[in-house]
């Protein structure tokens, strides 16, 4: 794509990035037949070509964000199929989240929108407000239908039925002392998913602790900062980055680490994406980037290692949905069914498996409508397989299936820490 940046402009590292991401692009069209948006809207402006010629307008006149741009950025889930469909390597992911920061900081959204945004940045980032937001949630979810009756309140309605009826008591997992550890880890111990389900990182690190890895605790640690990132809240999310990069360091240097365990996909995605998010930043890059190069999904990491034979041959047939931030951010396909497969369970393949169920960090709260619909398409494909327990390896995507459909949406790693000696998943009752 030829592009007509000023000199001027180039001098900010921000847009000659993105200058020299919208040159690889050639207009193929490949990115549309697996865009999501496109997809379900038929819309050239909602696929990613449509919308990187909506930020190289943008972006090379040097004016702020418009309705029309900023619609169609919003709606796109930065899914990042597409960049796994371009033949020519366009960095889409970076792309768009340049343009979000742009719009940030030069469009004036109308007052709910900024509302519904500003709630999510300061709730969902933050465990403990994030509990108490659920509790309350319980007293207006009765409302949720009156709430979706305005098109300005769809998100909250929307919040309002993802919230769950009841929440799991915190289930903290102490890492036990391993006399010889054959490895050491850190676990990121998150934000939604630590409210949500914390039994996750509970089954992570009983299975590491039984394979001998000794699992490490950094003193601080939290958000990964994916959720205010893809809001274009820019400053917000290297703050996040800042504060993980420096906990994680500190156990580097006192006694190493061979990795970064991450047990939600898209967290993942984020932390691998550190070493670019703070390039600029002189006290931050060089550890970001070390940080960044120890980071592995837990499937990831535990294909690295040798395992024992499973305890256990379960023979359950379990339908793995792959999600976008797992299969296109992290190019992690493998590994997650060959774990299951090789644990005993019978591995089933949806139809569509490269198409986002719509969960996408916030955007089922922030696009209900679009995100309902990728959801009842994804659930109807995971029902045609005739499994009736998913799963998964982010927890956004379990609330978005589980909030559709009455199939048993499960972490990979719980059913792998079953197999493999620990607790049967409370989850499994209804269905073993």
């Amino acid at each position: 794509m030829q592009t007509r940046f000023t000199s001027a402009q180039l001098a900010d590292p921000a847009v000659a990035h993105s200058e020299t991401i919208l040159r690889k692009c050639v207009h193929c069209g490949f990115c549309t037949a697996t865009c999501p948006t496109y997809v379900e809207l038929g819309n050239e402006l909602d696929s990613p070509r449509g919308r990187i010629y909506l930020i190289k307008e943008m972006l090379e006149n040097d004016r702020p964000a418009d309705k029309e741009t900023t619609t169609h950025i919003d709606r796109c889930l930065s899914c990042l199929s597409c960049m796994t469909t371009c033949p020519s390597g366009v960095n889409y992911m970076h792309l768009v989240d340049h343009a979000r920061a742009h719009i940030e900081k030069t469009y004036r959204r109308p007052f709910f929108d900024r509302l519904n945004r500003a709630l999510l940045a300061n709730i969902l980032p933050y465990p403990s407000r994030f509990r108490a937001a659920l509790k309350l949630a319980r007293i207006g979810k009765p409302f949720s239908k009156l709430f979706g009756m305005s098109t300005a309140l769809k998100p909250v309605a929307a919040m309002l039925e993802l919230a769950p009826a009841s929440l799991p008591s915190p289930r903290p997992q102490p890492s036990q002392q391993i006399a010889s550890p054959r490895g050491r880890v850190a676990i990121l111990e998150g934000c939604a998913q630590s409210v949500l389900d914390p039994e996750i990182n509970a089954a992570t690190v009983r299975l590491l602790n039984r394979l001998g890895i000794e699992v490490a605790k950094p003193e601080r640690e939290g958000c990964c900062g994916a959720l205010v990132h893809h809001m274009g809240r820019e400053d917000d999310a290297l703050d996040f980055a800042r504060r993980n990069v420096d906990g994680w360091c500190q156990l580097i240097d006192n006694g190493g680490l061979d990795a970064i365990i991450i047990t939600a996909s898209g967290c993942g995605t984020t932390i691998k994406d550190y070493g670019h998010m703070l390039r600029l930043d002189p006290a931050y890059a060089e550890k970001a980037a070390r940080v960044s190069a120890l980071a592995k999904d837990i499937t990831e990491y535990l294909a690295s290692i040798d395992l024992p034979e499973p305890e256990l041959t379960p023979g359950l047939e379990v339908a793995y949905h792959s999600a976008c931030s797992m299969q296109h951010g992290q190019k992690i396909t493998r590994e997650p069914r060959q774990l299951l497969t090789r644990a005993g369970f019978v591995v089933k393949e949806p139809a569509e498996g490269h198409l986002c169920c719509g969960s996408a960090g916030t955007y089922n709260i922030l696009q209900p409508d679009i995100s309902k619909r990728l959801r009842d398409r994804k659930v109807g494909n995971l029902e045609r397989t005739g499994a009736s327990i998913v799963a998964t390896g982010n927890i956004g995507c379990m609330t978005q299936i589980a909030s559709g459909s009455n199939l048993q949406v499960l972490h990979t790693v719980q059913l792998l820490d079953w197999a493999f000696g620990g607790p049967k998943p409370e989850g499994l009752a209804s269905v073993v």
